[in-house]
C-alpha cells in the first residue's frame, strides 16, 4: 500500500509521537489493519502537508509508481480548493491523467471526495466549489474503475468533535472514522470501529465567540501570514514513510518491519 497526498493523508490532526512524523492518521490506521490480516504487507506514505495538486504530482507520483504497489490511495486538490479563484474543472482534467497513469500499473486505486463542510466555520464559504470538485472526482473514479471513498456522504464528519482544534484538519476521531470508511469501501473485513462522539458541550454565544477569537489568533492569523509570504506548512517537511523498508506497523509483529515478518 502506498498513499500520496497532502496533510489529510499525512495524518495531521492525529498526533502520535510513537509513529514516524509524529502524526498517525487514517492511512496509518488502514495500514495497521491490513497488516494484521495480510501476509508480507508493506506500506509507504509519501504525503506532505500543504502540498497543492501539482506539487503532489511532481514529487510523489513517480516515486509511488516505482514502489510497484498493489493498492494506492490518492487525495489531491483539497488545498487548491482553498485558494481564491481555484478551478475544480481544471483540477479534474489533470487528475484524470494522473489516475489513468496509476490505474495502468494494475494497482487498485482509491480516491476521495471532499467532506461536506457546511457546518465547518472556516470552510463553509467554499462548499459550492467543493461540491463541483467532488462531482468531477466521482466521474474520474468511475472512468478508471477506482474505488471511491465518499466523505461527502459521511454525515458524522459534520460533528465538531471530528475536527482538530485548527478546524482545518480531522481529529483522531475523524481519522478513525475515515479509516473505517476506507476499509469498508475496499470491501475488507476489519476490526476497526468508529470512536464514541459523546455529548456535545453546551456553550453560550459569548463562550463561542471567545473560542473563535482564540482560534483566530492561534491558527487563522498564522495561516494567512503563510499565504501572504507564499510559504507552506510543509516547507522543510519530508515524507514520513518514504519507502517500504522503513515501515513499522504498531501491533503487527511486535514492531518488526512488516516486510521482514514470517508468514
Amino acid at each position: 500500500m502506498v498513499s500520496i497526498g497532502d496533510s489529510f493523508t499525512e495524518g495531521v490532526g492525529d498526533p502520535d509521537d510513537a509513529v514516524p512524523g509524529g502524526v498517525r492518521g487514517w492511512a496509518d490506521r488502514v495500514a495497521e489493519e491490513l497488516a494484521r490480516h495480510t501476509d508480507d504487507f508493506a506500506y509507504a506514505n509519501l504525503a506532505i502537508r500543504g502540498r497543492l495538486f501539482q506539487g503532489i504530482v511532481d514529487e510523489q507520483l513517480e516515486p509511488a509508481i516505482e514502489l510497484r504497489p498493489d493498492l494506492v490511495t490518492i487525495s489531491a486538490g483539497g488545498n487548491d480548493m482553498l485558494r481564491p479563484g481555484a478551478d475544480p474543472d481544471d483540477i479534474a482534467v489533470r487528475l484524470d491523467a494522473v489516475i489513468e497513469k496509476l490505474a495502468a500499473t494494475g494497482a487498485t486505486v482509491t480516491m476521495f471526495d471532499g467532506p461536506d463542510i457546511g457546518n465547518t466555520p472556516v470552510l463553509r464559504g467554499i462548499r459550492g466549489r467543493v461540491a463541483i470538485f467532488n462531482e468531477n472526482v466521482r466521474v474520474v473514479a468511475a472512468r478508471h474503475d477506482a474505488v471511491m471513498v465518499d466523505l461527502w456522504g459521511l454525515q458524522q464528519l459534520g460533528e465538531p468533535a471530528m475536527w482538530a482544534p485548527d478546524r482545518l484538519h480531522f481529529s483522531p476521531l475523524g481519522h478513525q472514522l475515515i479509516a473505517c470508511e476506507v476499509l469498508d469501501s475496499l470491501g475488507v473485513e476489519h476490526d476497526l470501529v468508529p470512536g464514541e462522539l459523546g455529548d456535545r458541550p453546551a456553550r453560550t454565544w459569548r463562550e463561542a465567540r471567545r473560542e473563535d477569537l482564540v482560534w483566530a489568533g492561534k491558527y487563522l492569523v498564522p495561516w494567512v501570514g503563510r499565504r501572504i509570504r507564499r510559504r507552506s506548512s510543509g516547507d522543510n517537511i519530508t515524507a514520513k514513510r518514504p519507502s517500504f523498508g522503513r515501515t513499522t506497523i504498531p501491533g503487527a509483529g511486535e514492531g518488526i518491519p512488516v516486510e521482514d515478518r514470517e508468514a
